[in-house]
């Protein structure tokens, strides 16, 4: 099982009841966070979102409303007596952007590591894969992957000479006793795949990325098209877009997101969306969902 959980759906401007951009996905009690946004933390405790048990910080980019939680976020962090090592990852220039966070931060008593990275990686059990999008600056997406083991066979466990104390622990993954999980597992199945994106416009990175992504969280700046010109100058993405994209990309879910300050009313950038993908739905702060396995 696999939780998402926006913690701040607004871009550039905070208004009163919509942070800046912010969201968790979290499995097995930690969670990984996305951008850190003005409002972080008040998202965190309100939606129920442990800081201390963060394992991760992926950014997308440096611009301001991406970022600006972060110092806040370390202190709160050393107050709550963290020893594990934070990274924080994101593309390149993350070693400029390092130095006057932890300048206002403060020292801390647990080490923060920055990480500028374009290749896989894992933290917990999420496969991690960064991809570009298109922006004004360096920017890049993520994809976060839950693998899901083949299914056990009992036959061969017992076949094999495998005791039944075993097999959970061989179910799990972990080799035991000098048996491993290939000699009772079927091929992998089907995992969980959440994509988030955004600053961009909408790109070939991003639709091959979210290609069949149980949610595709994505930059929907814009309501109407009539800001289209805009959109494209300044790398943003406008709802009928997002909406587009989606669909060519057969995603099971879309959540919009990262809405430009001007847009107060989210419905009509929602019915934009909808008329290339029918589910989209409007994202707000405190959306949340627990994503399951298929049931095979």
């Amino acid at each position: 099982m696999l939780k998402v959980t926006l913690l701040g759906t607004g871009g550039t401007q905070p208004l009163p009841d919509r942070a800046l951009a912010a969201a968790a996905v979290t499995v097995g009690g930690h969670s990984v966070l996305l951008d850190c946004g003005e409002g972080t933390q008040v998202g965190l405790r309100r939606y129920g979102v442990s800081a201390y048990r963060l394992s991760a910080v992926l950014l997308t980019h440096y611009h301001g409303d991406h970022i600006l939680g972060l110092p806040g976020l370390l202190q709160t962090l050393g107050s709550l007596n963290r020893t594990e090592p934070l990274t924080i990852y994101g593309p390149k220039g993350i070693d400029a952007v390092a130095g006057p966070v932890m300048a206002l931060a403060g020292p801390q008593a647990f080490p923060v590591r920055w990480q500028a990275t374009d290749e896989p990686f894992t933290v917990d059990t999420l496969k991690i894969t960064p991809f570009p999008l298109t922006h004004r600056v360096p920017c890049q997406g993520y994809v976060l992957e839950l693998p899901r083991a083949g299914k056990f066979d009992p036959a061969r466990a017992k076949a094999a000479g495998i005791p039944m104390a075993y097999w959970s622990t061989l179910q799990s993954g972990e080799s035991v006793g000098g048996f491993t999980p290939a000699q009772v597992l079927g091929a992998p199945r089907r995992g969980l795949k959440v994509v988030y994106a955004t600053d961009t416009r909408p790109c070939a990175a991003l639709e091959a990325a979210a290609q069949d992504a149980d949610l595709l969280c994505m930059d929907a700046t814009y309501a109407d098209d009539a800001d289209l010109p805009k959109a494209k100058l300044y790398g943003h993405a406008t709802c009928r877009e997002v909406g587009a994209l989606a669909a060519a990309a057969r995603v099971r879910r879309l959540w919009l997101t990262h809405y430009s300050a001007a847009v107060t009313d989210t419905a009509p950038g929602q019915a934009a969306a909808r008329t290339a993908y029918p589910n989209a739905l409007a994202g707000y702060d405190g959306l949340c969902e627990e994503l399951e396995f298929d049931k095979t």
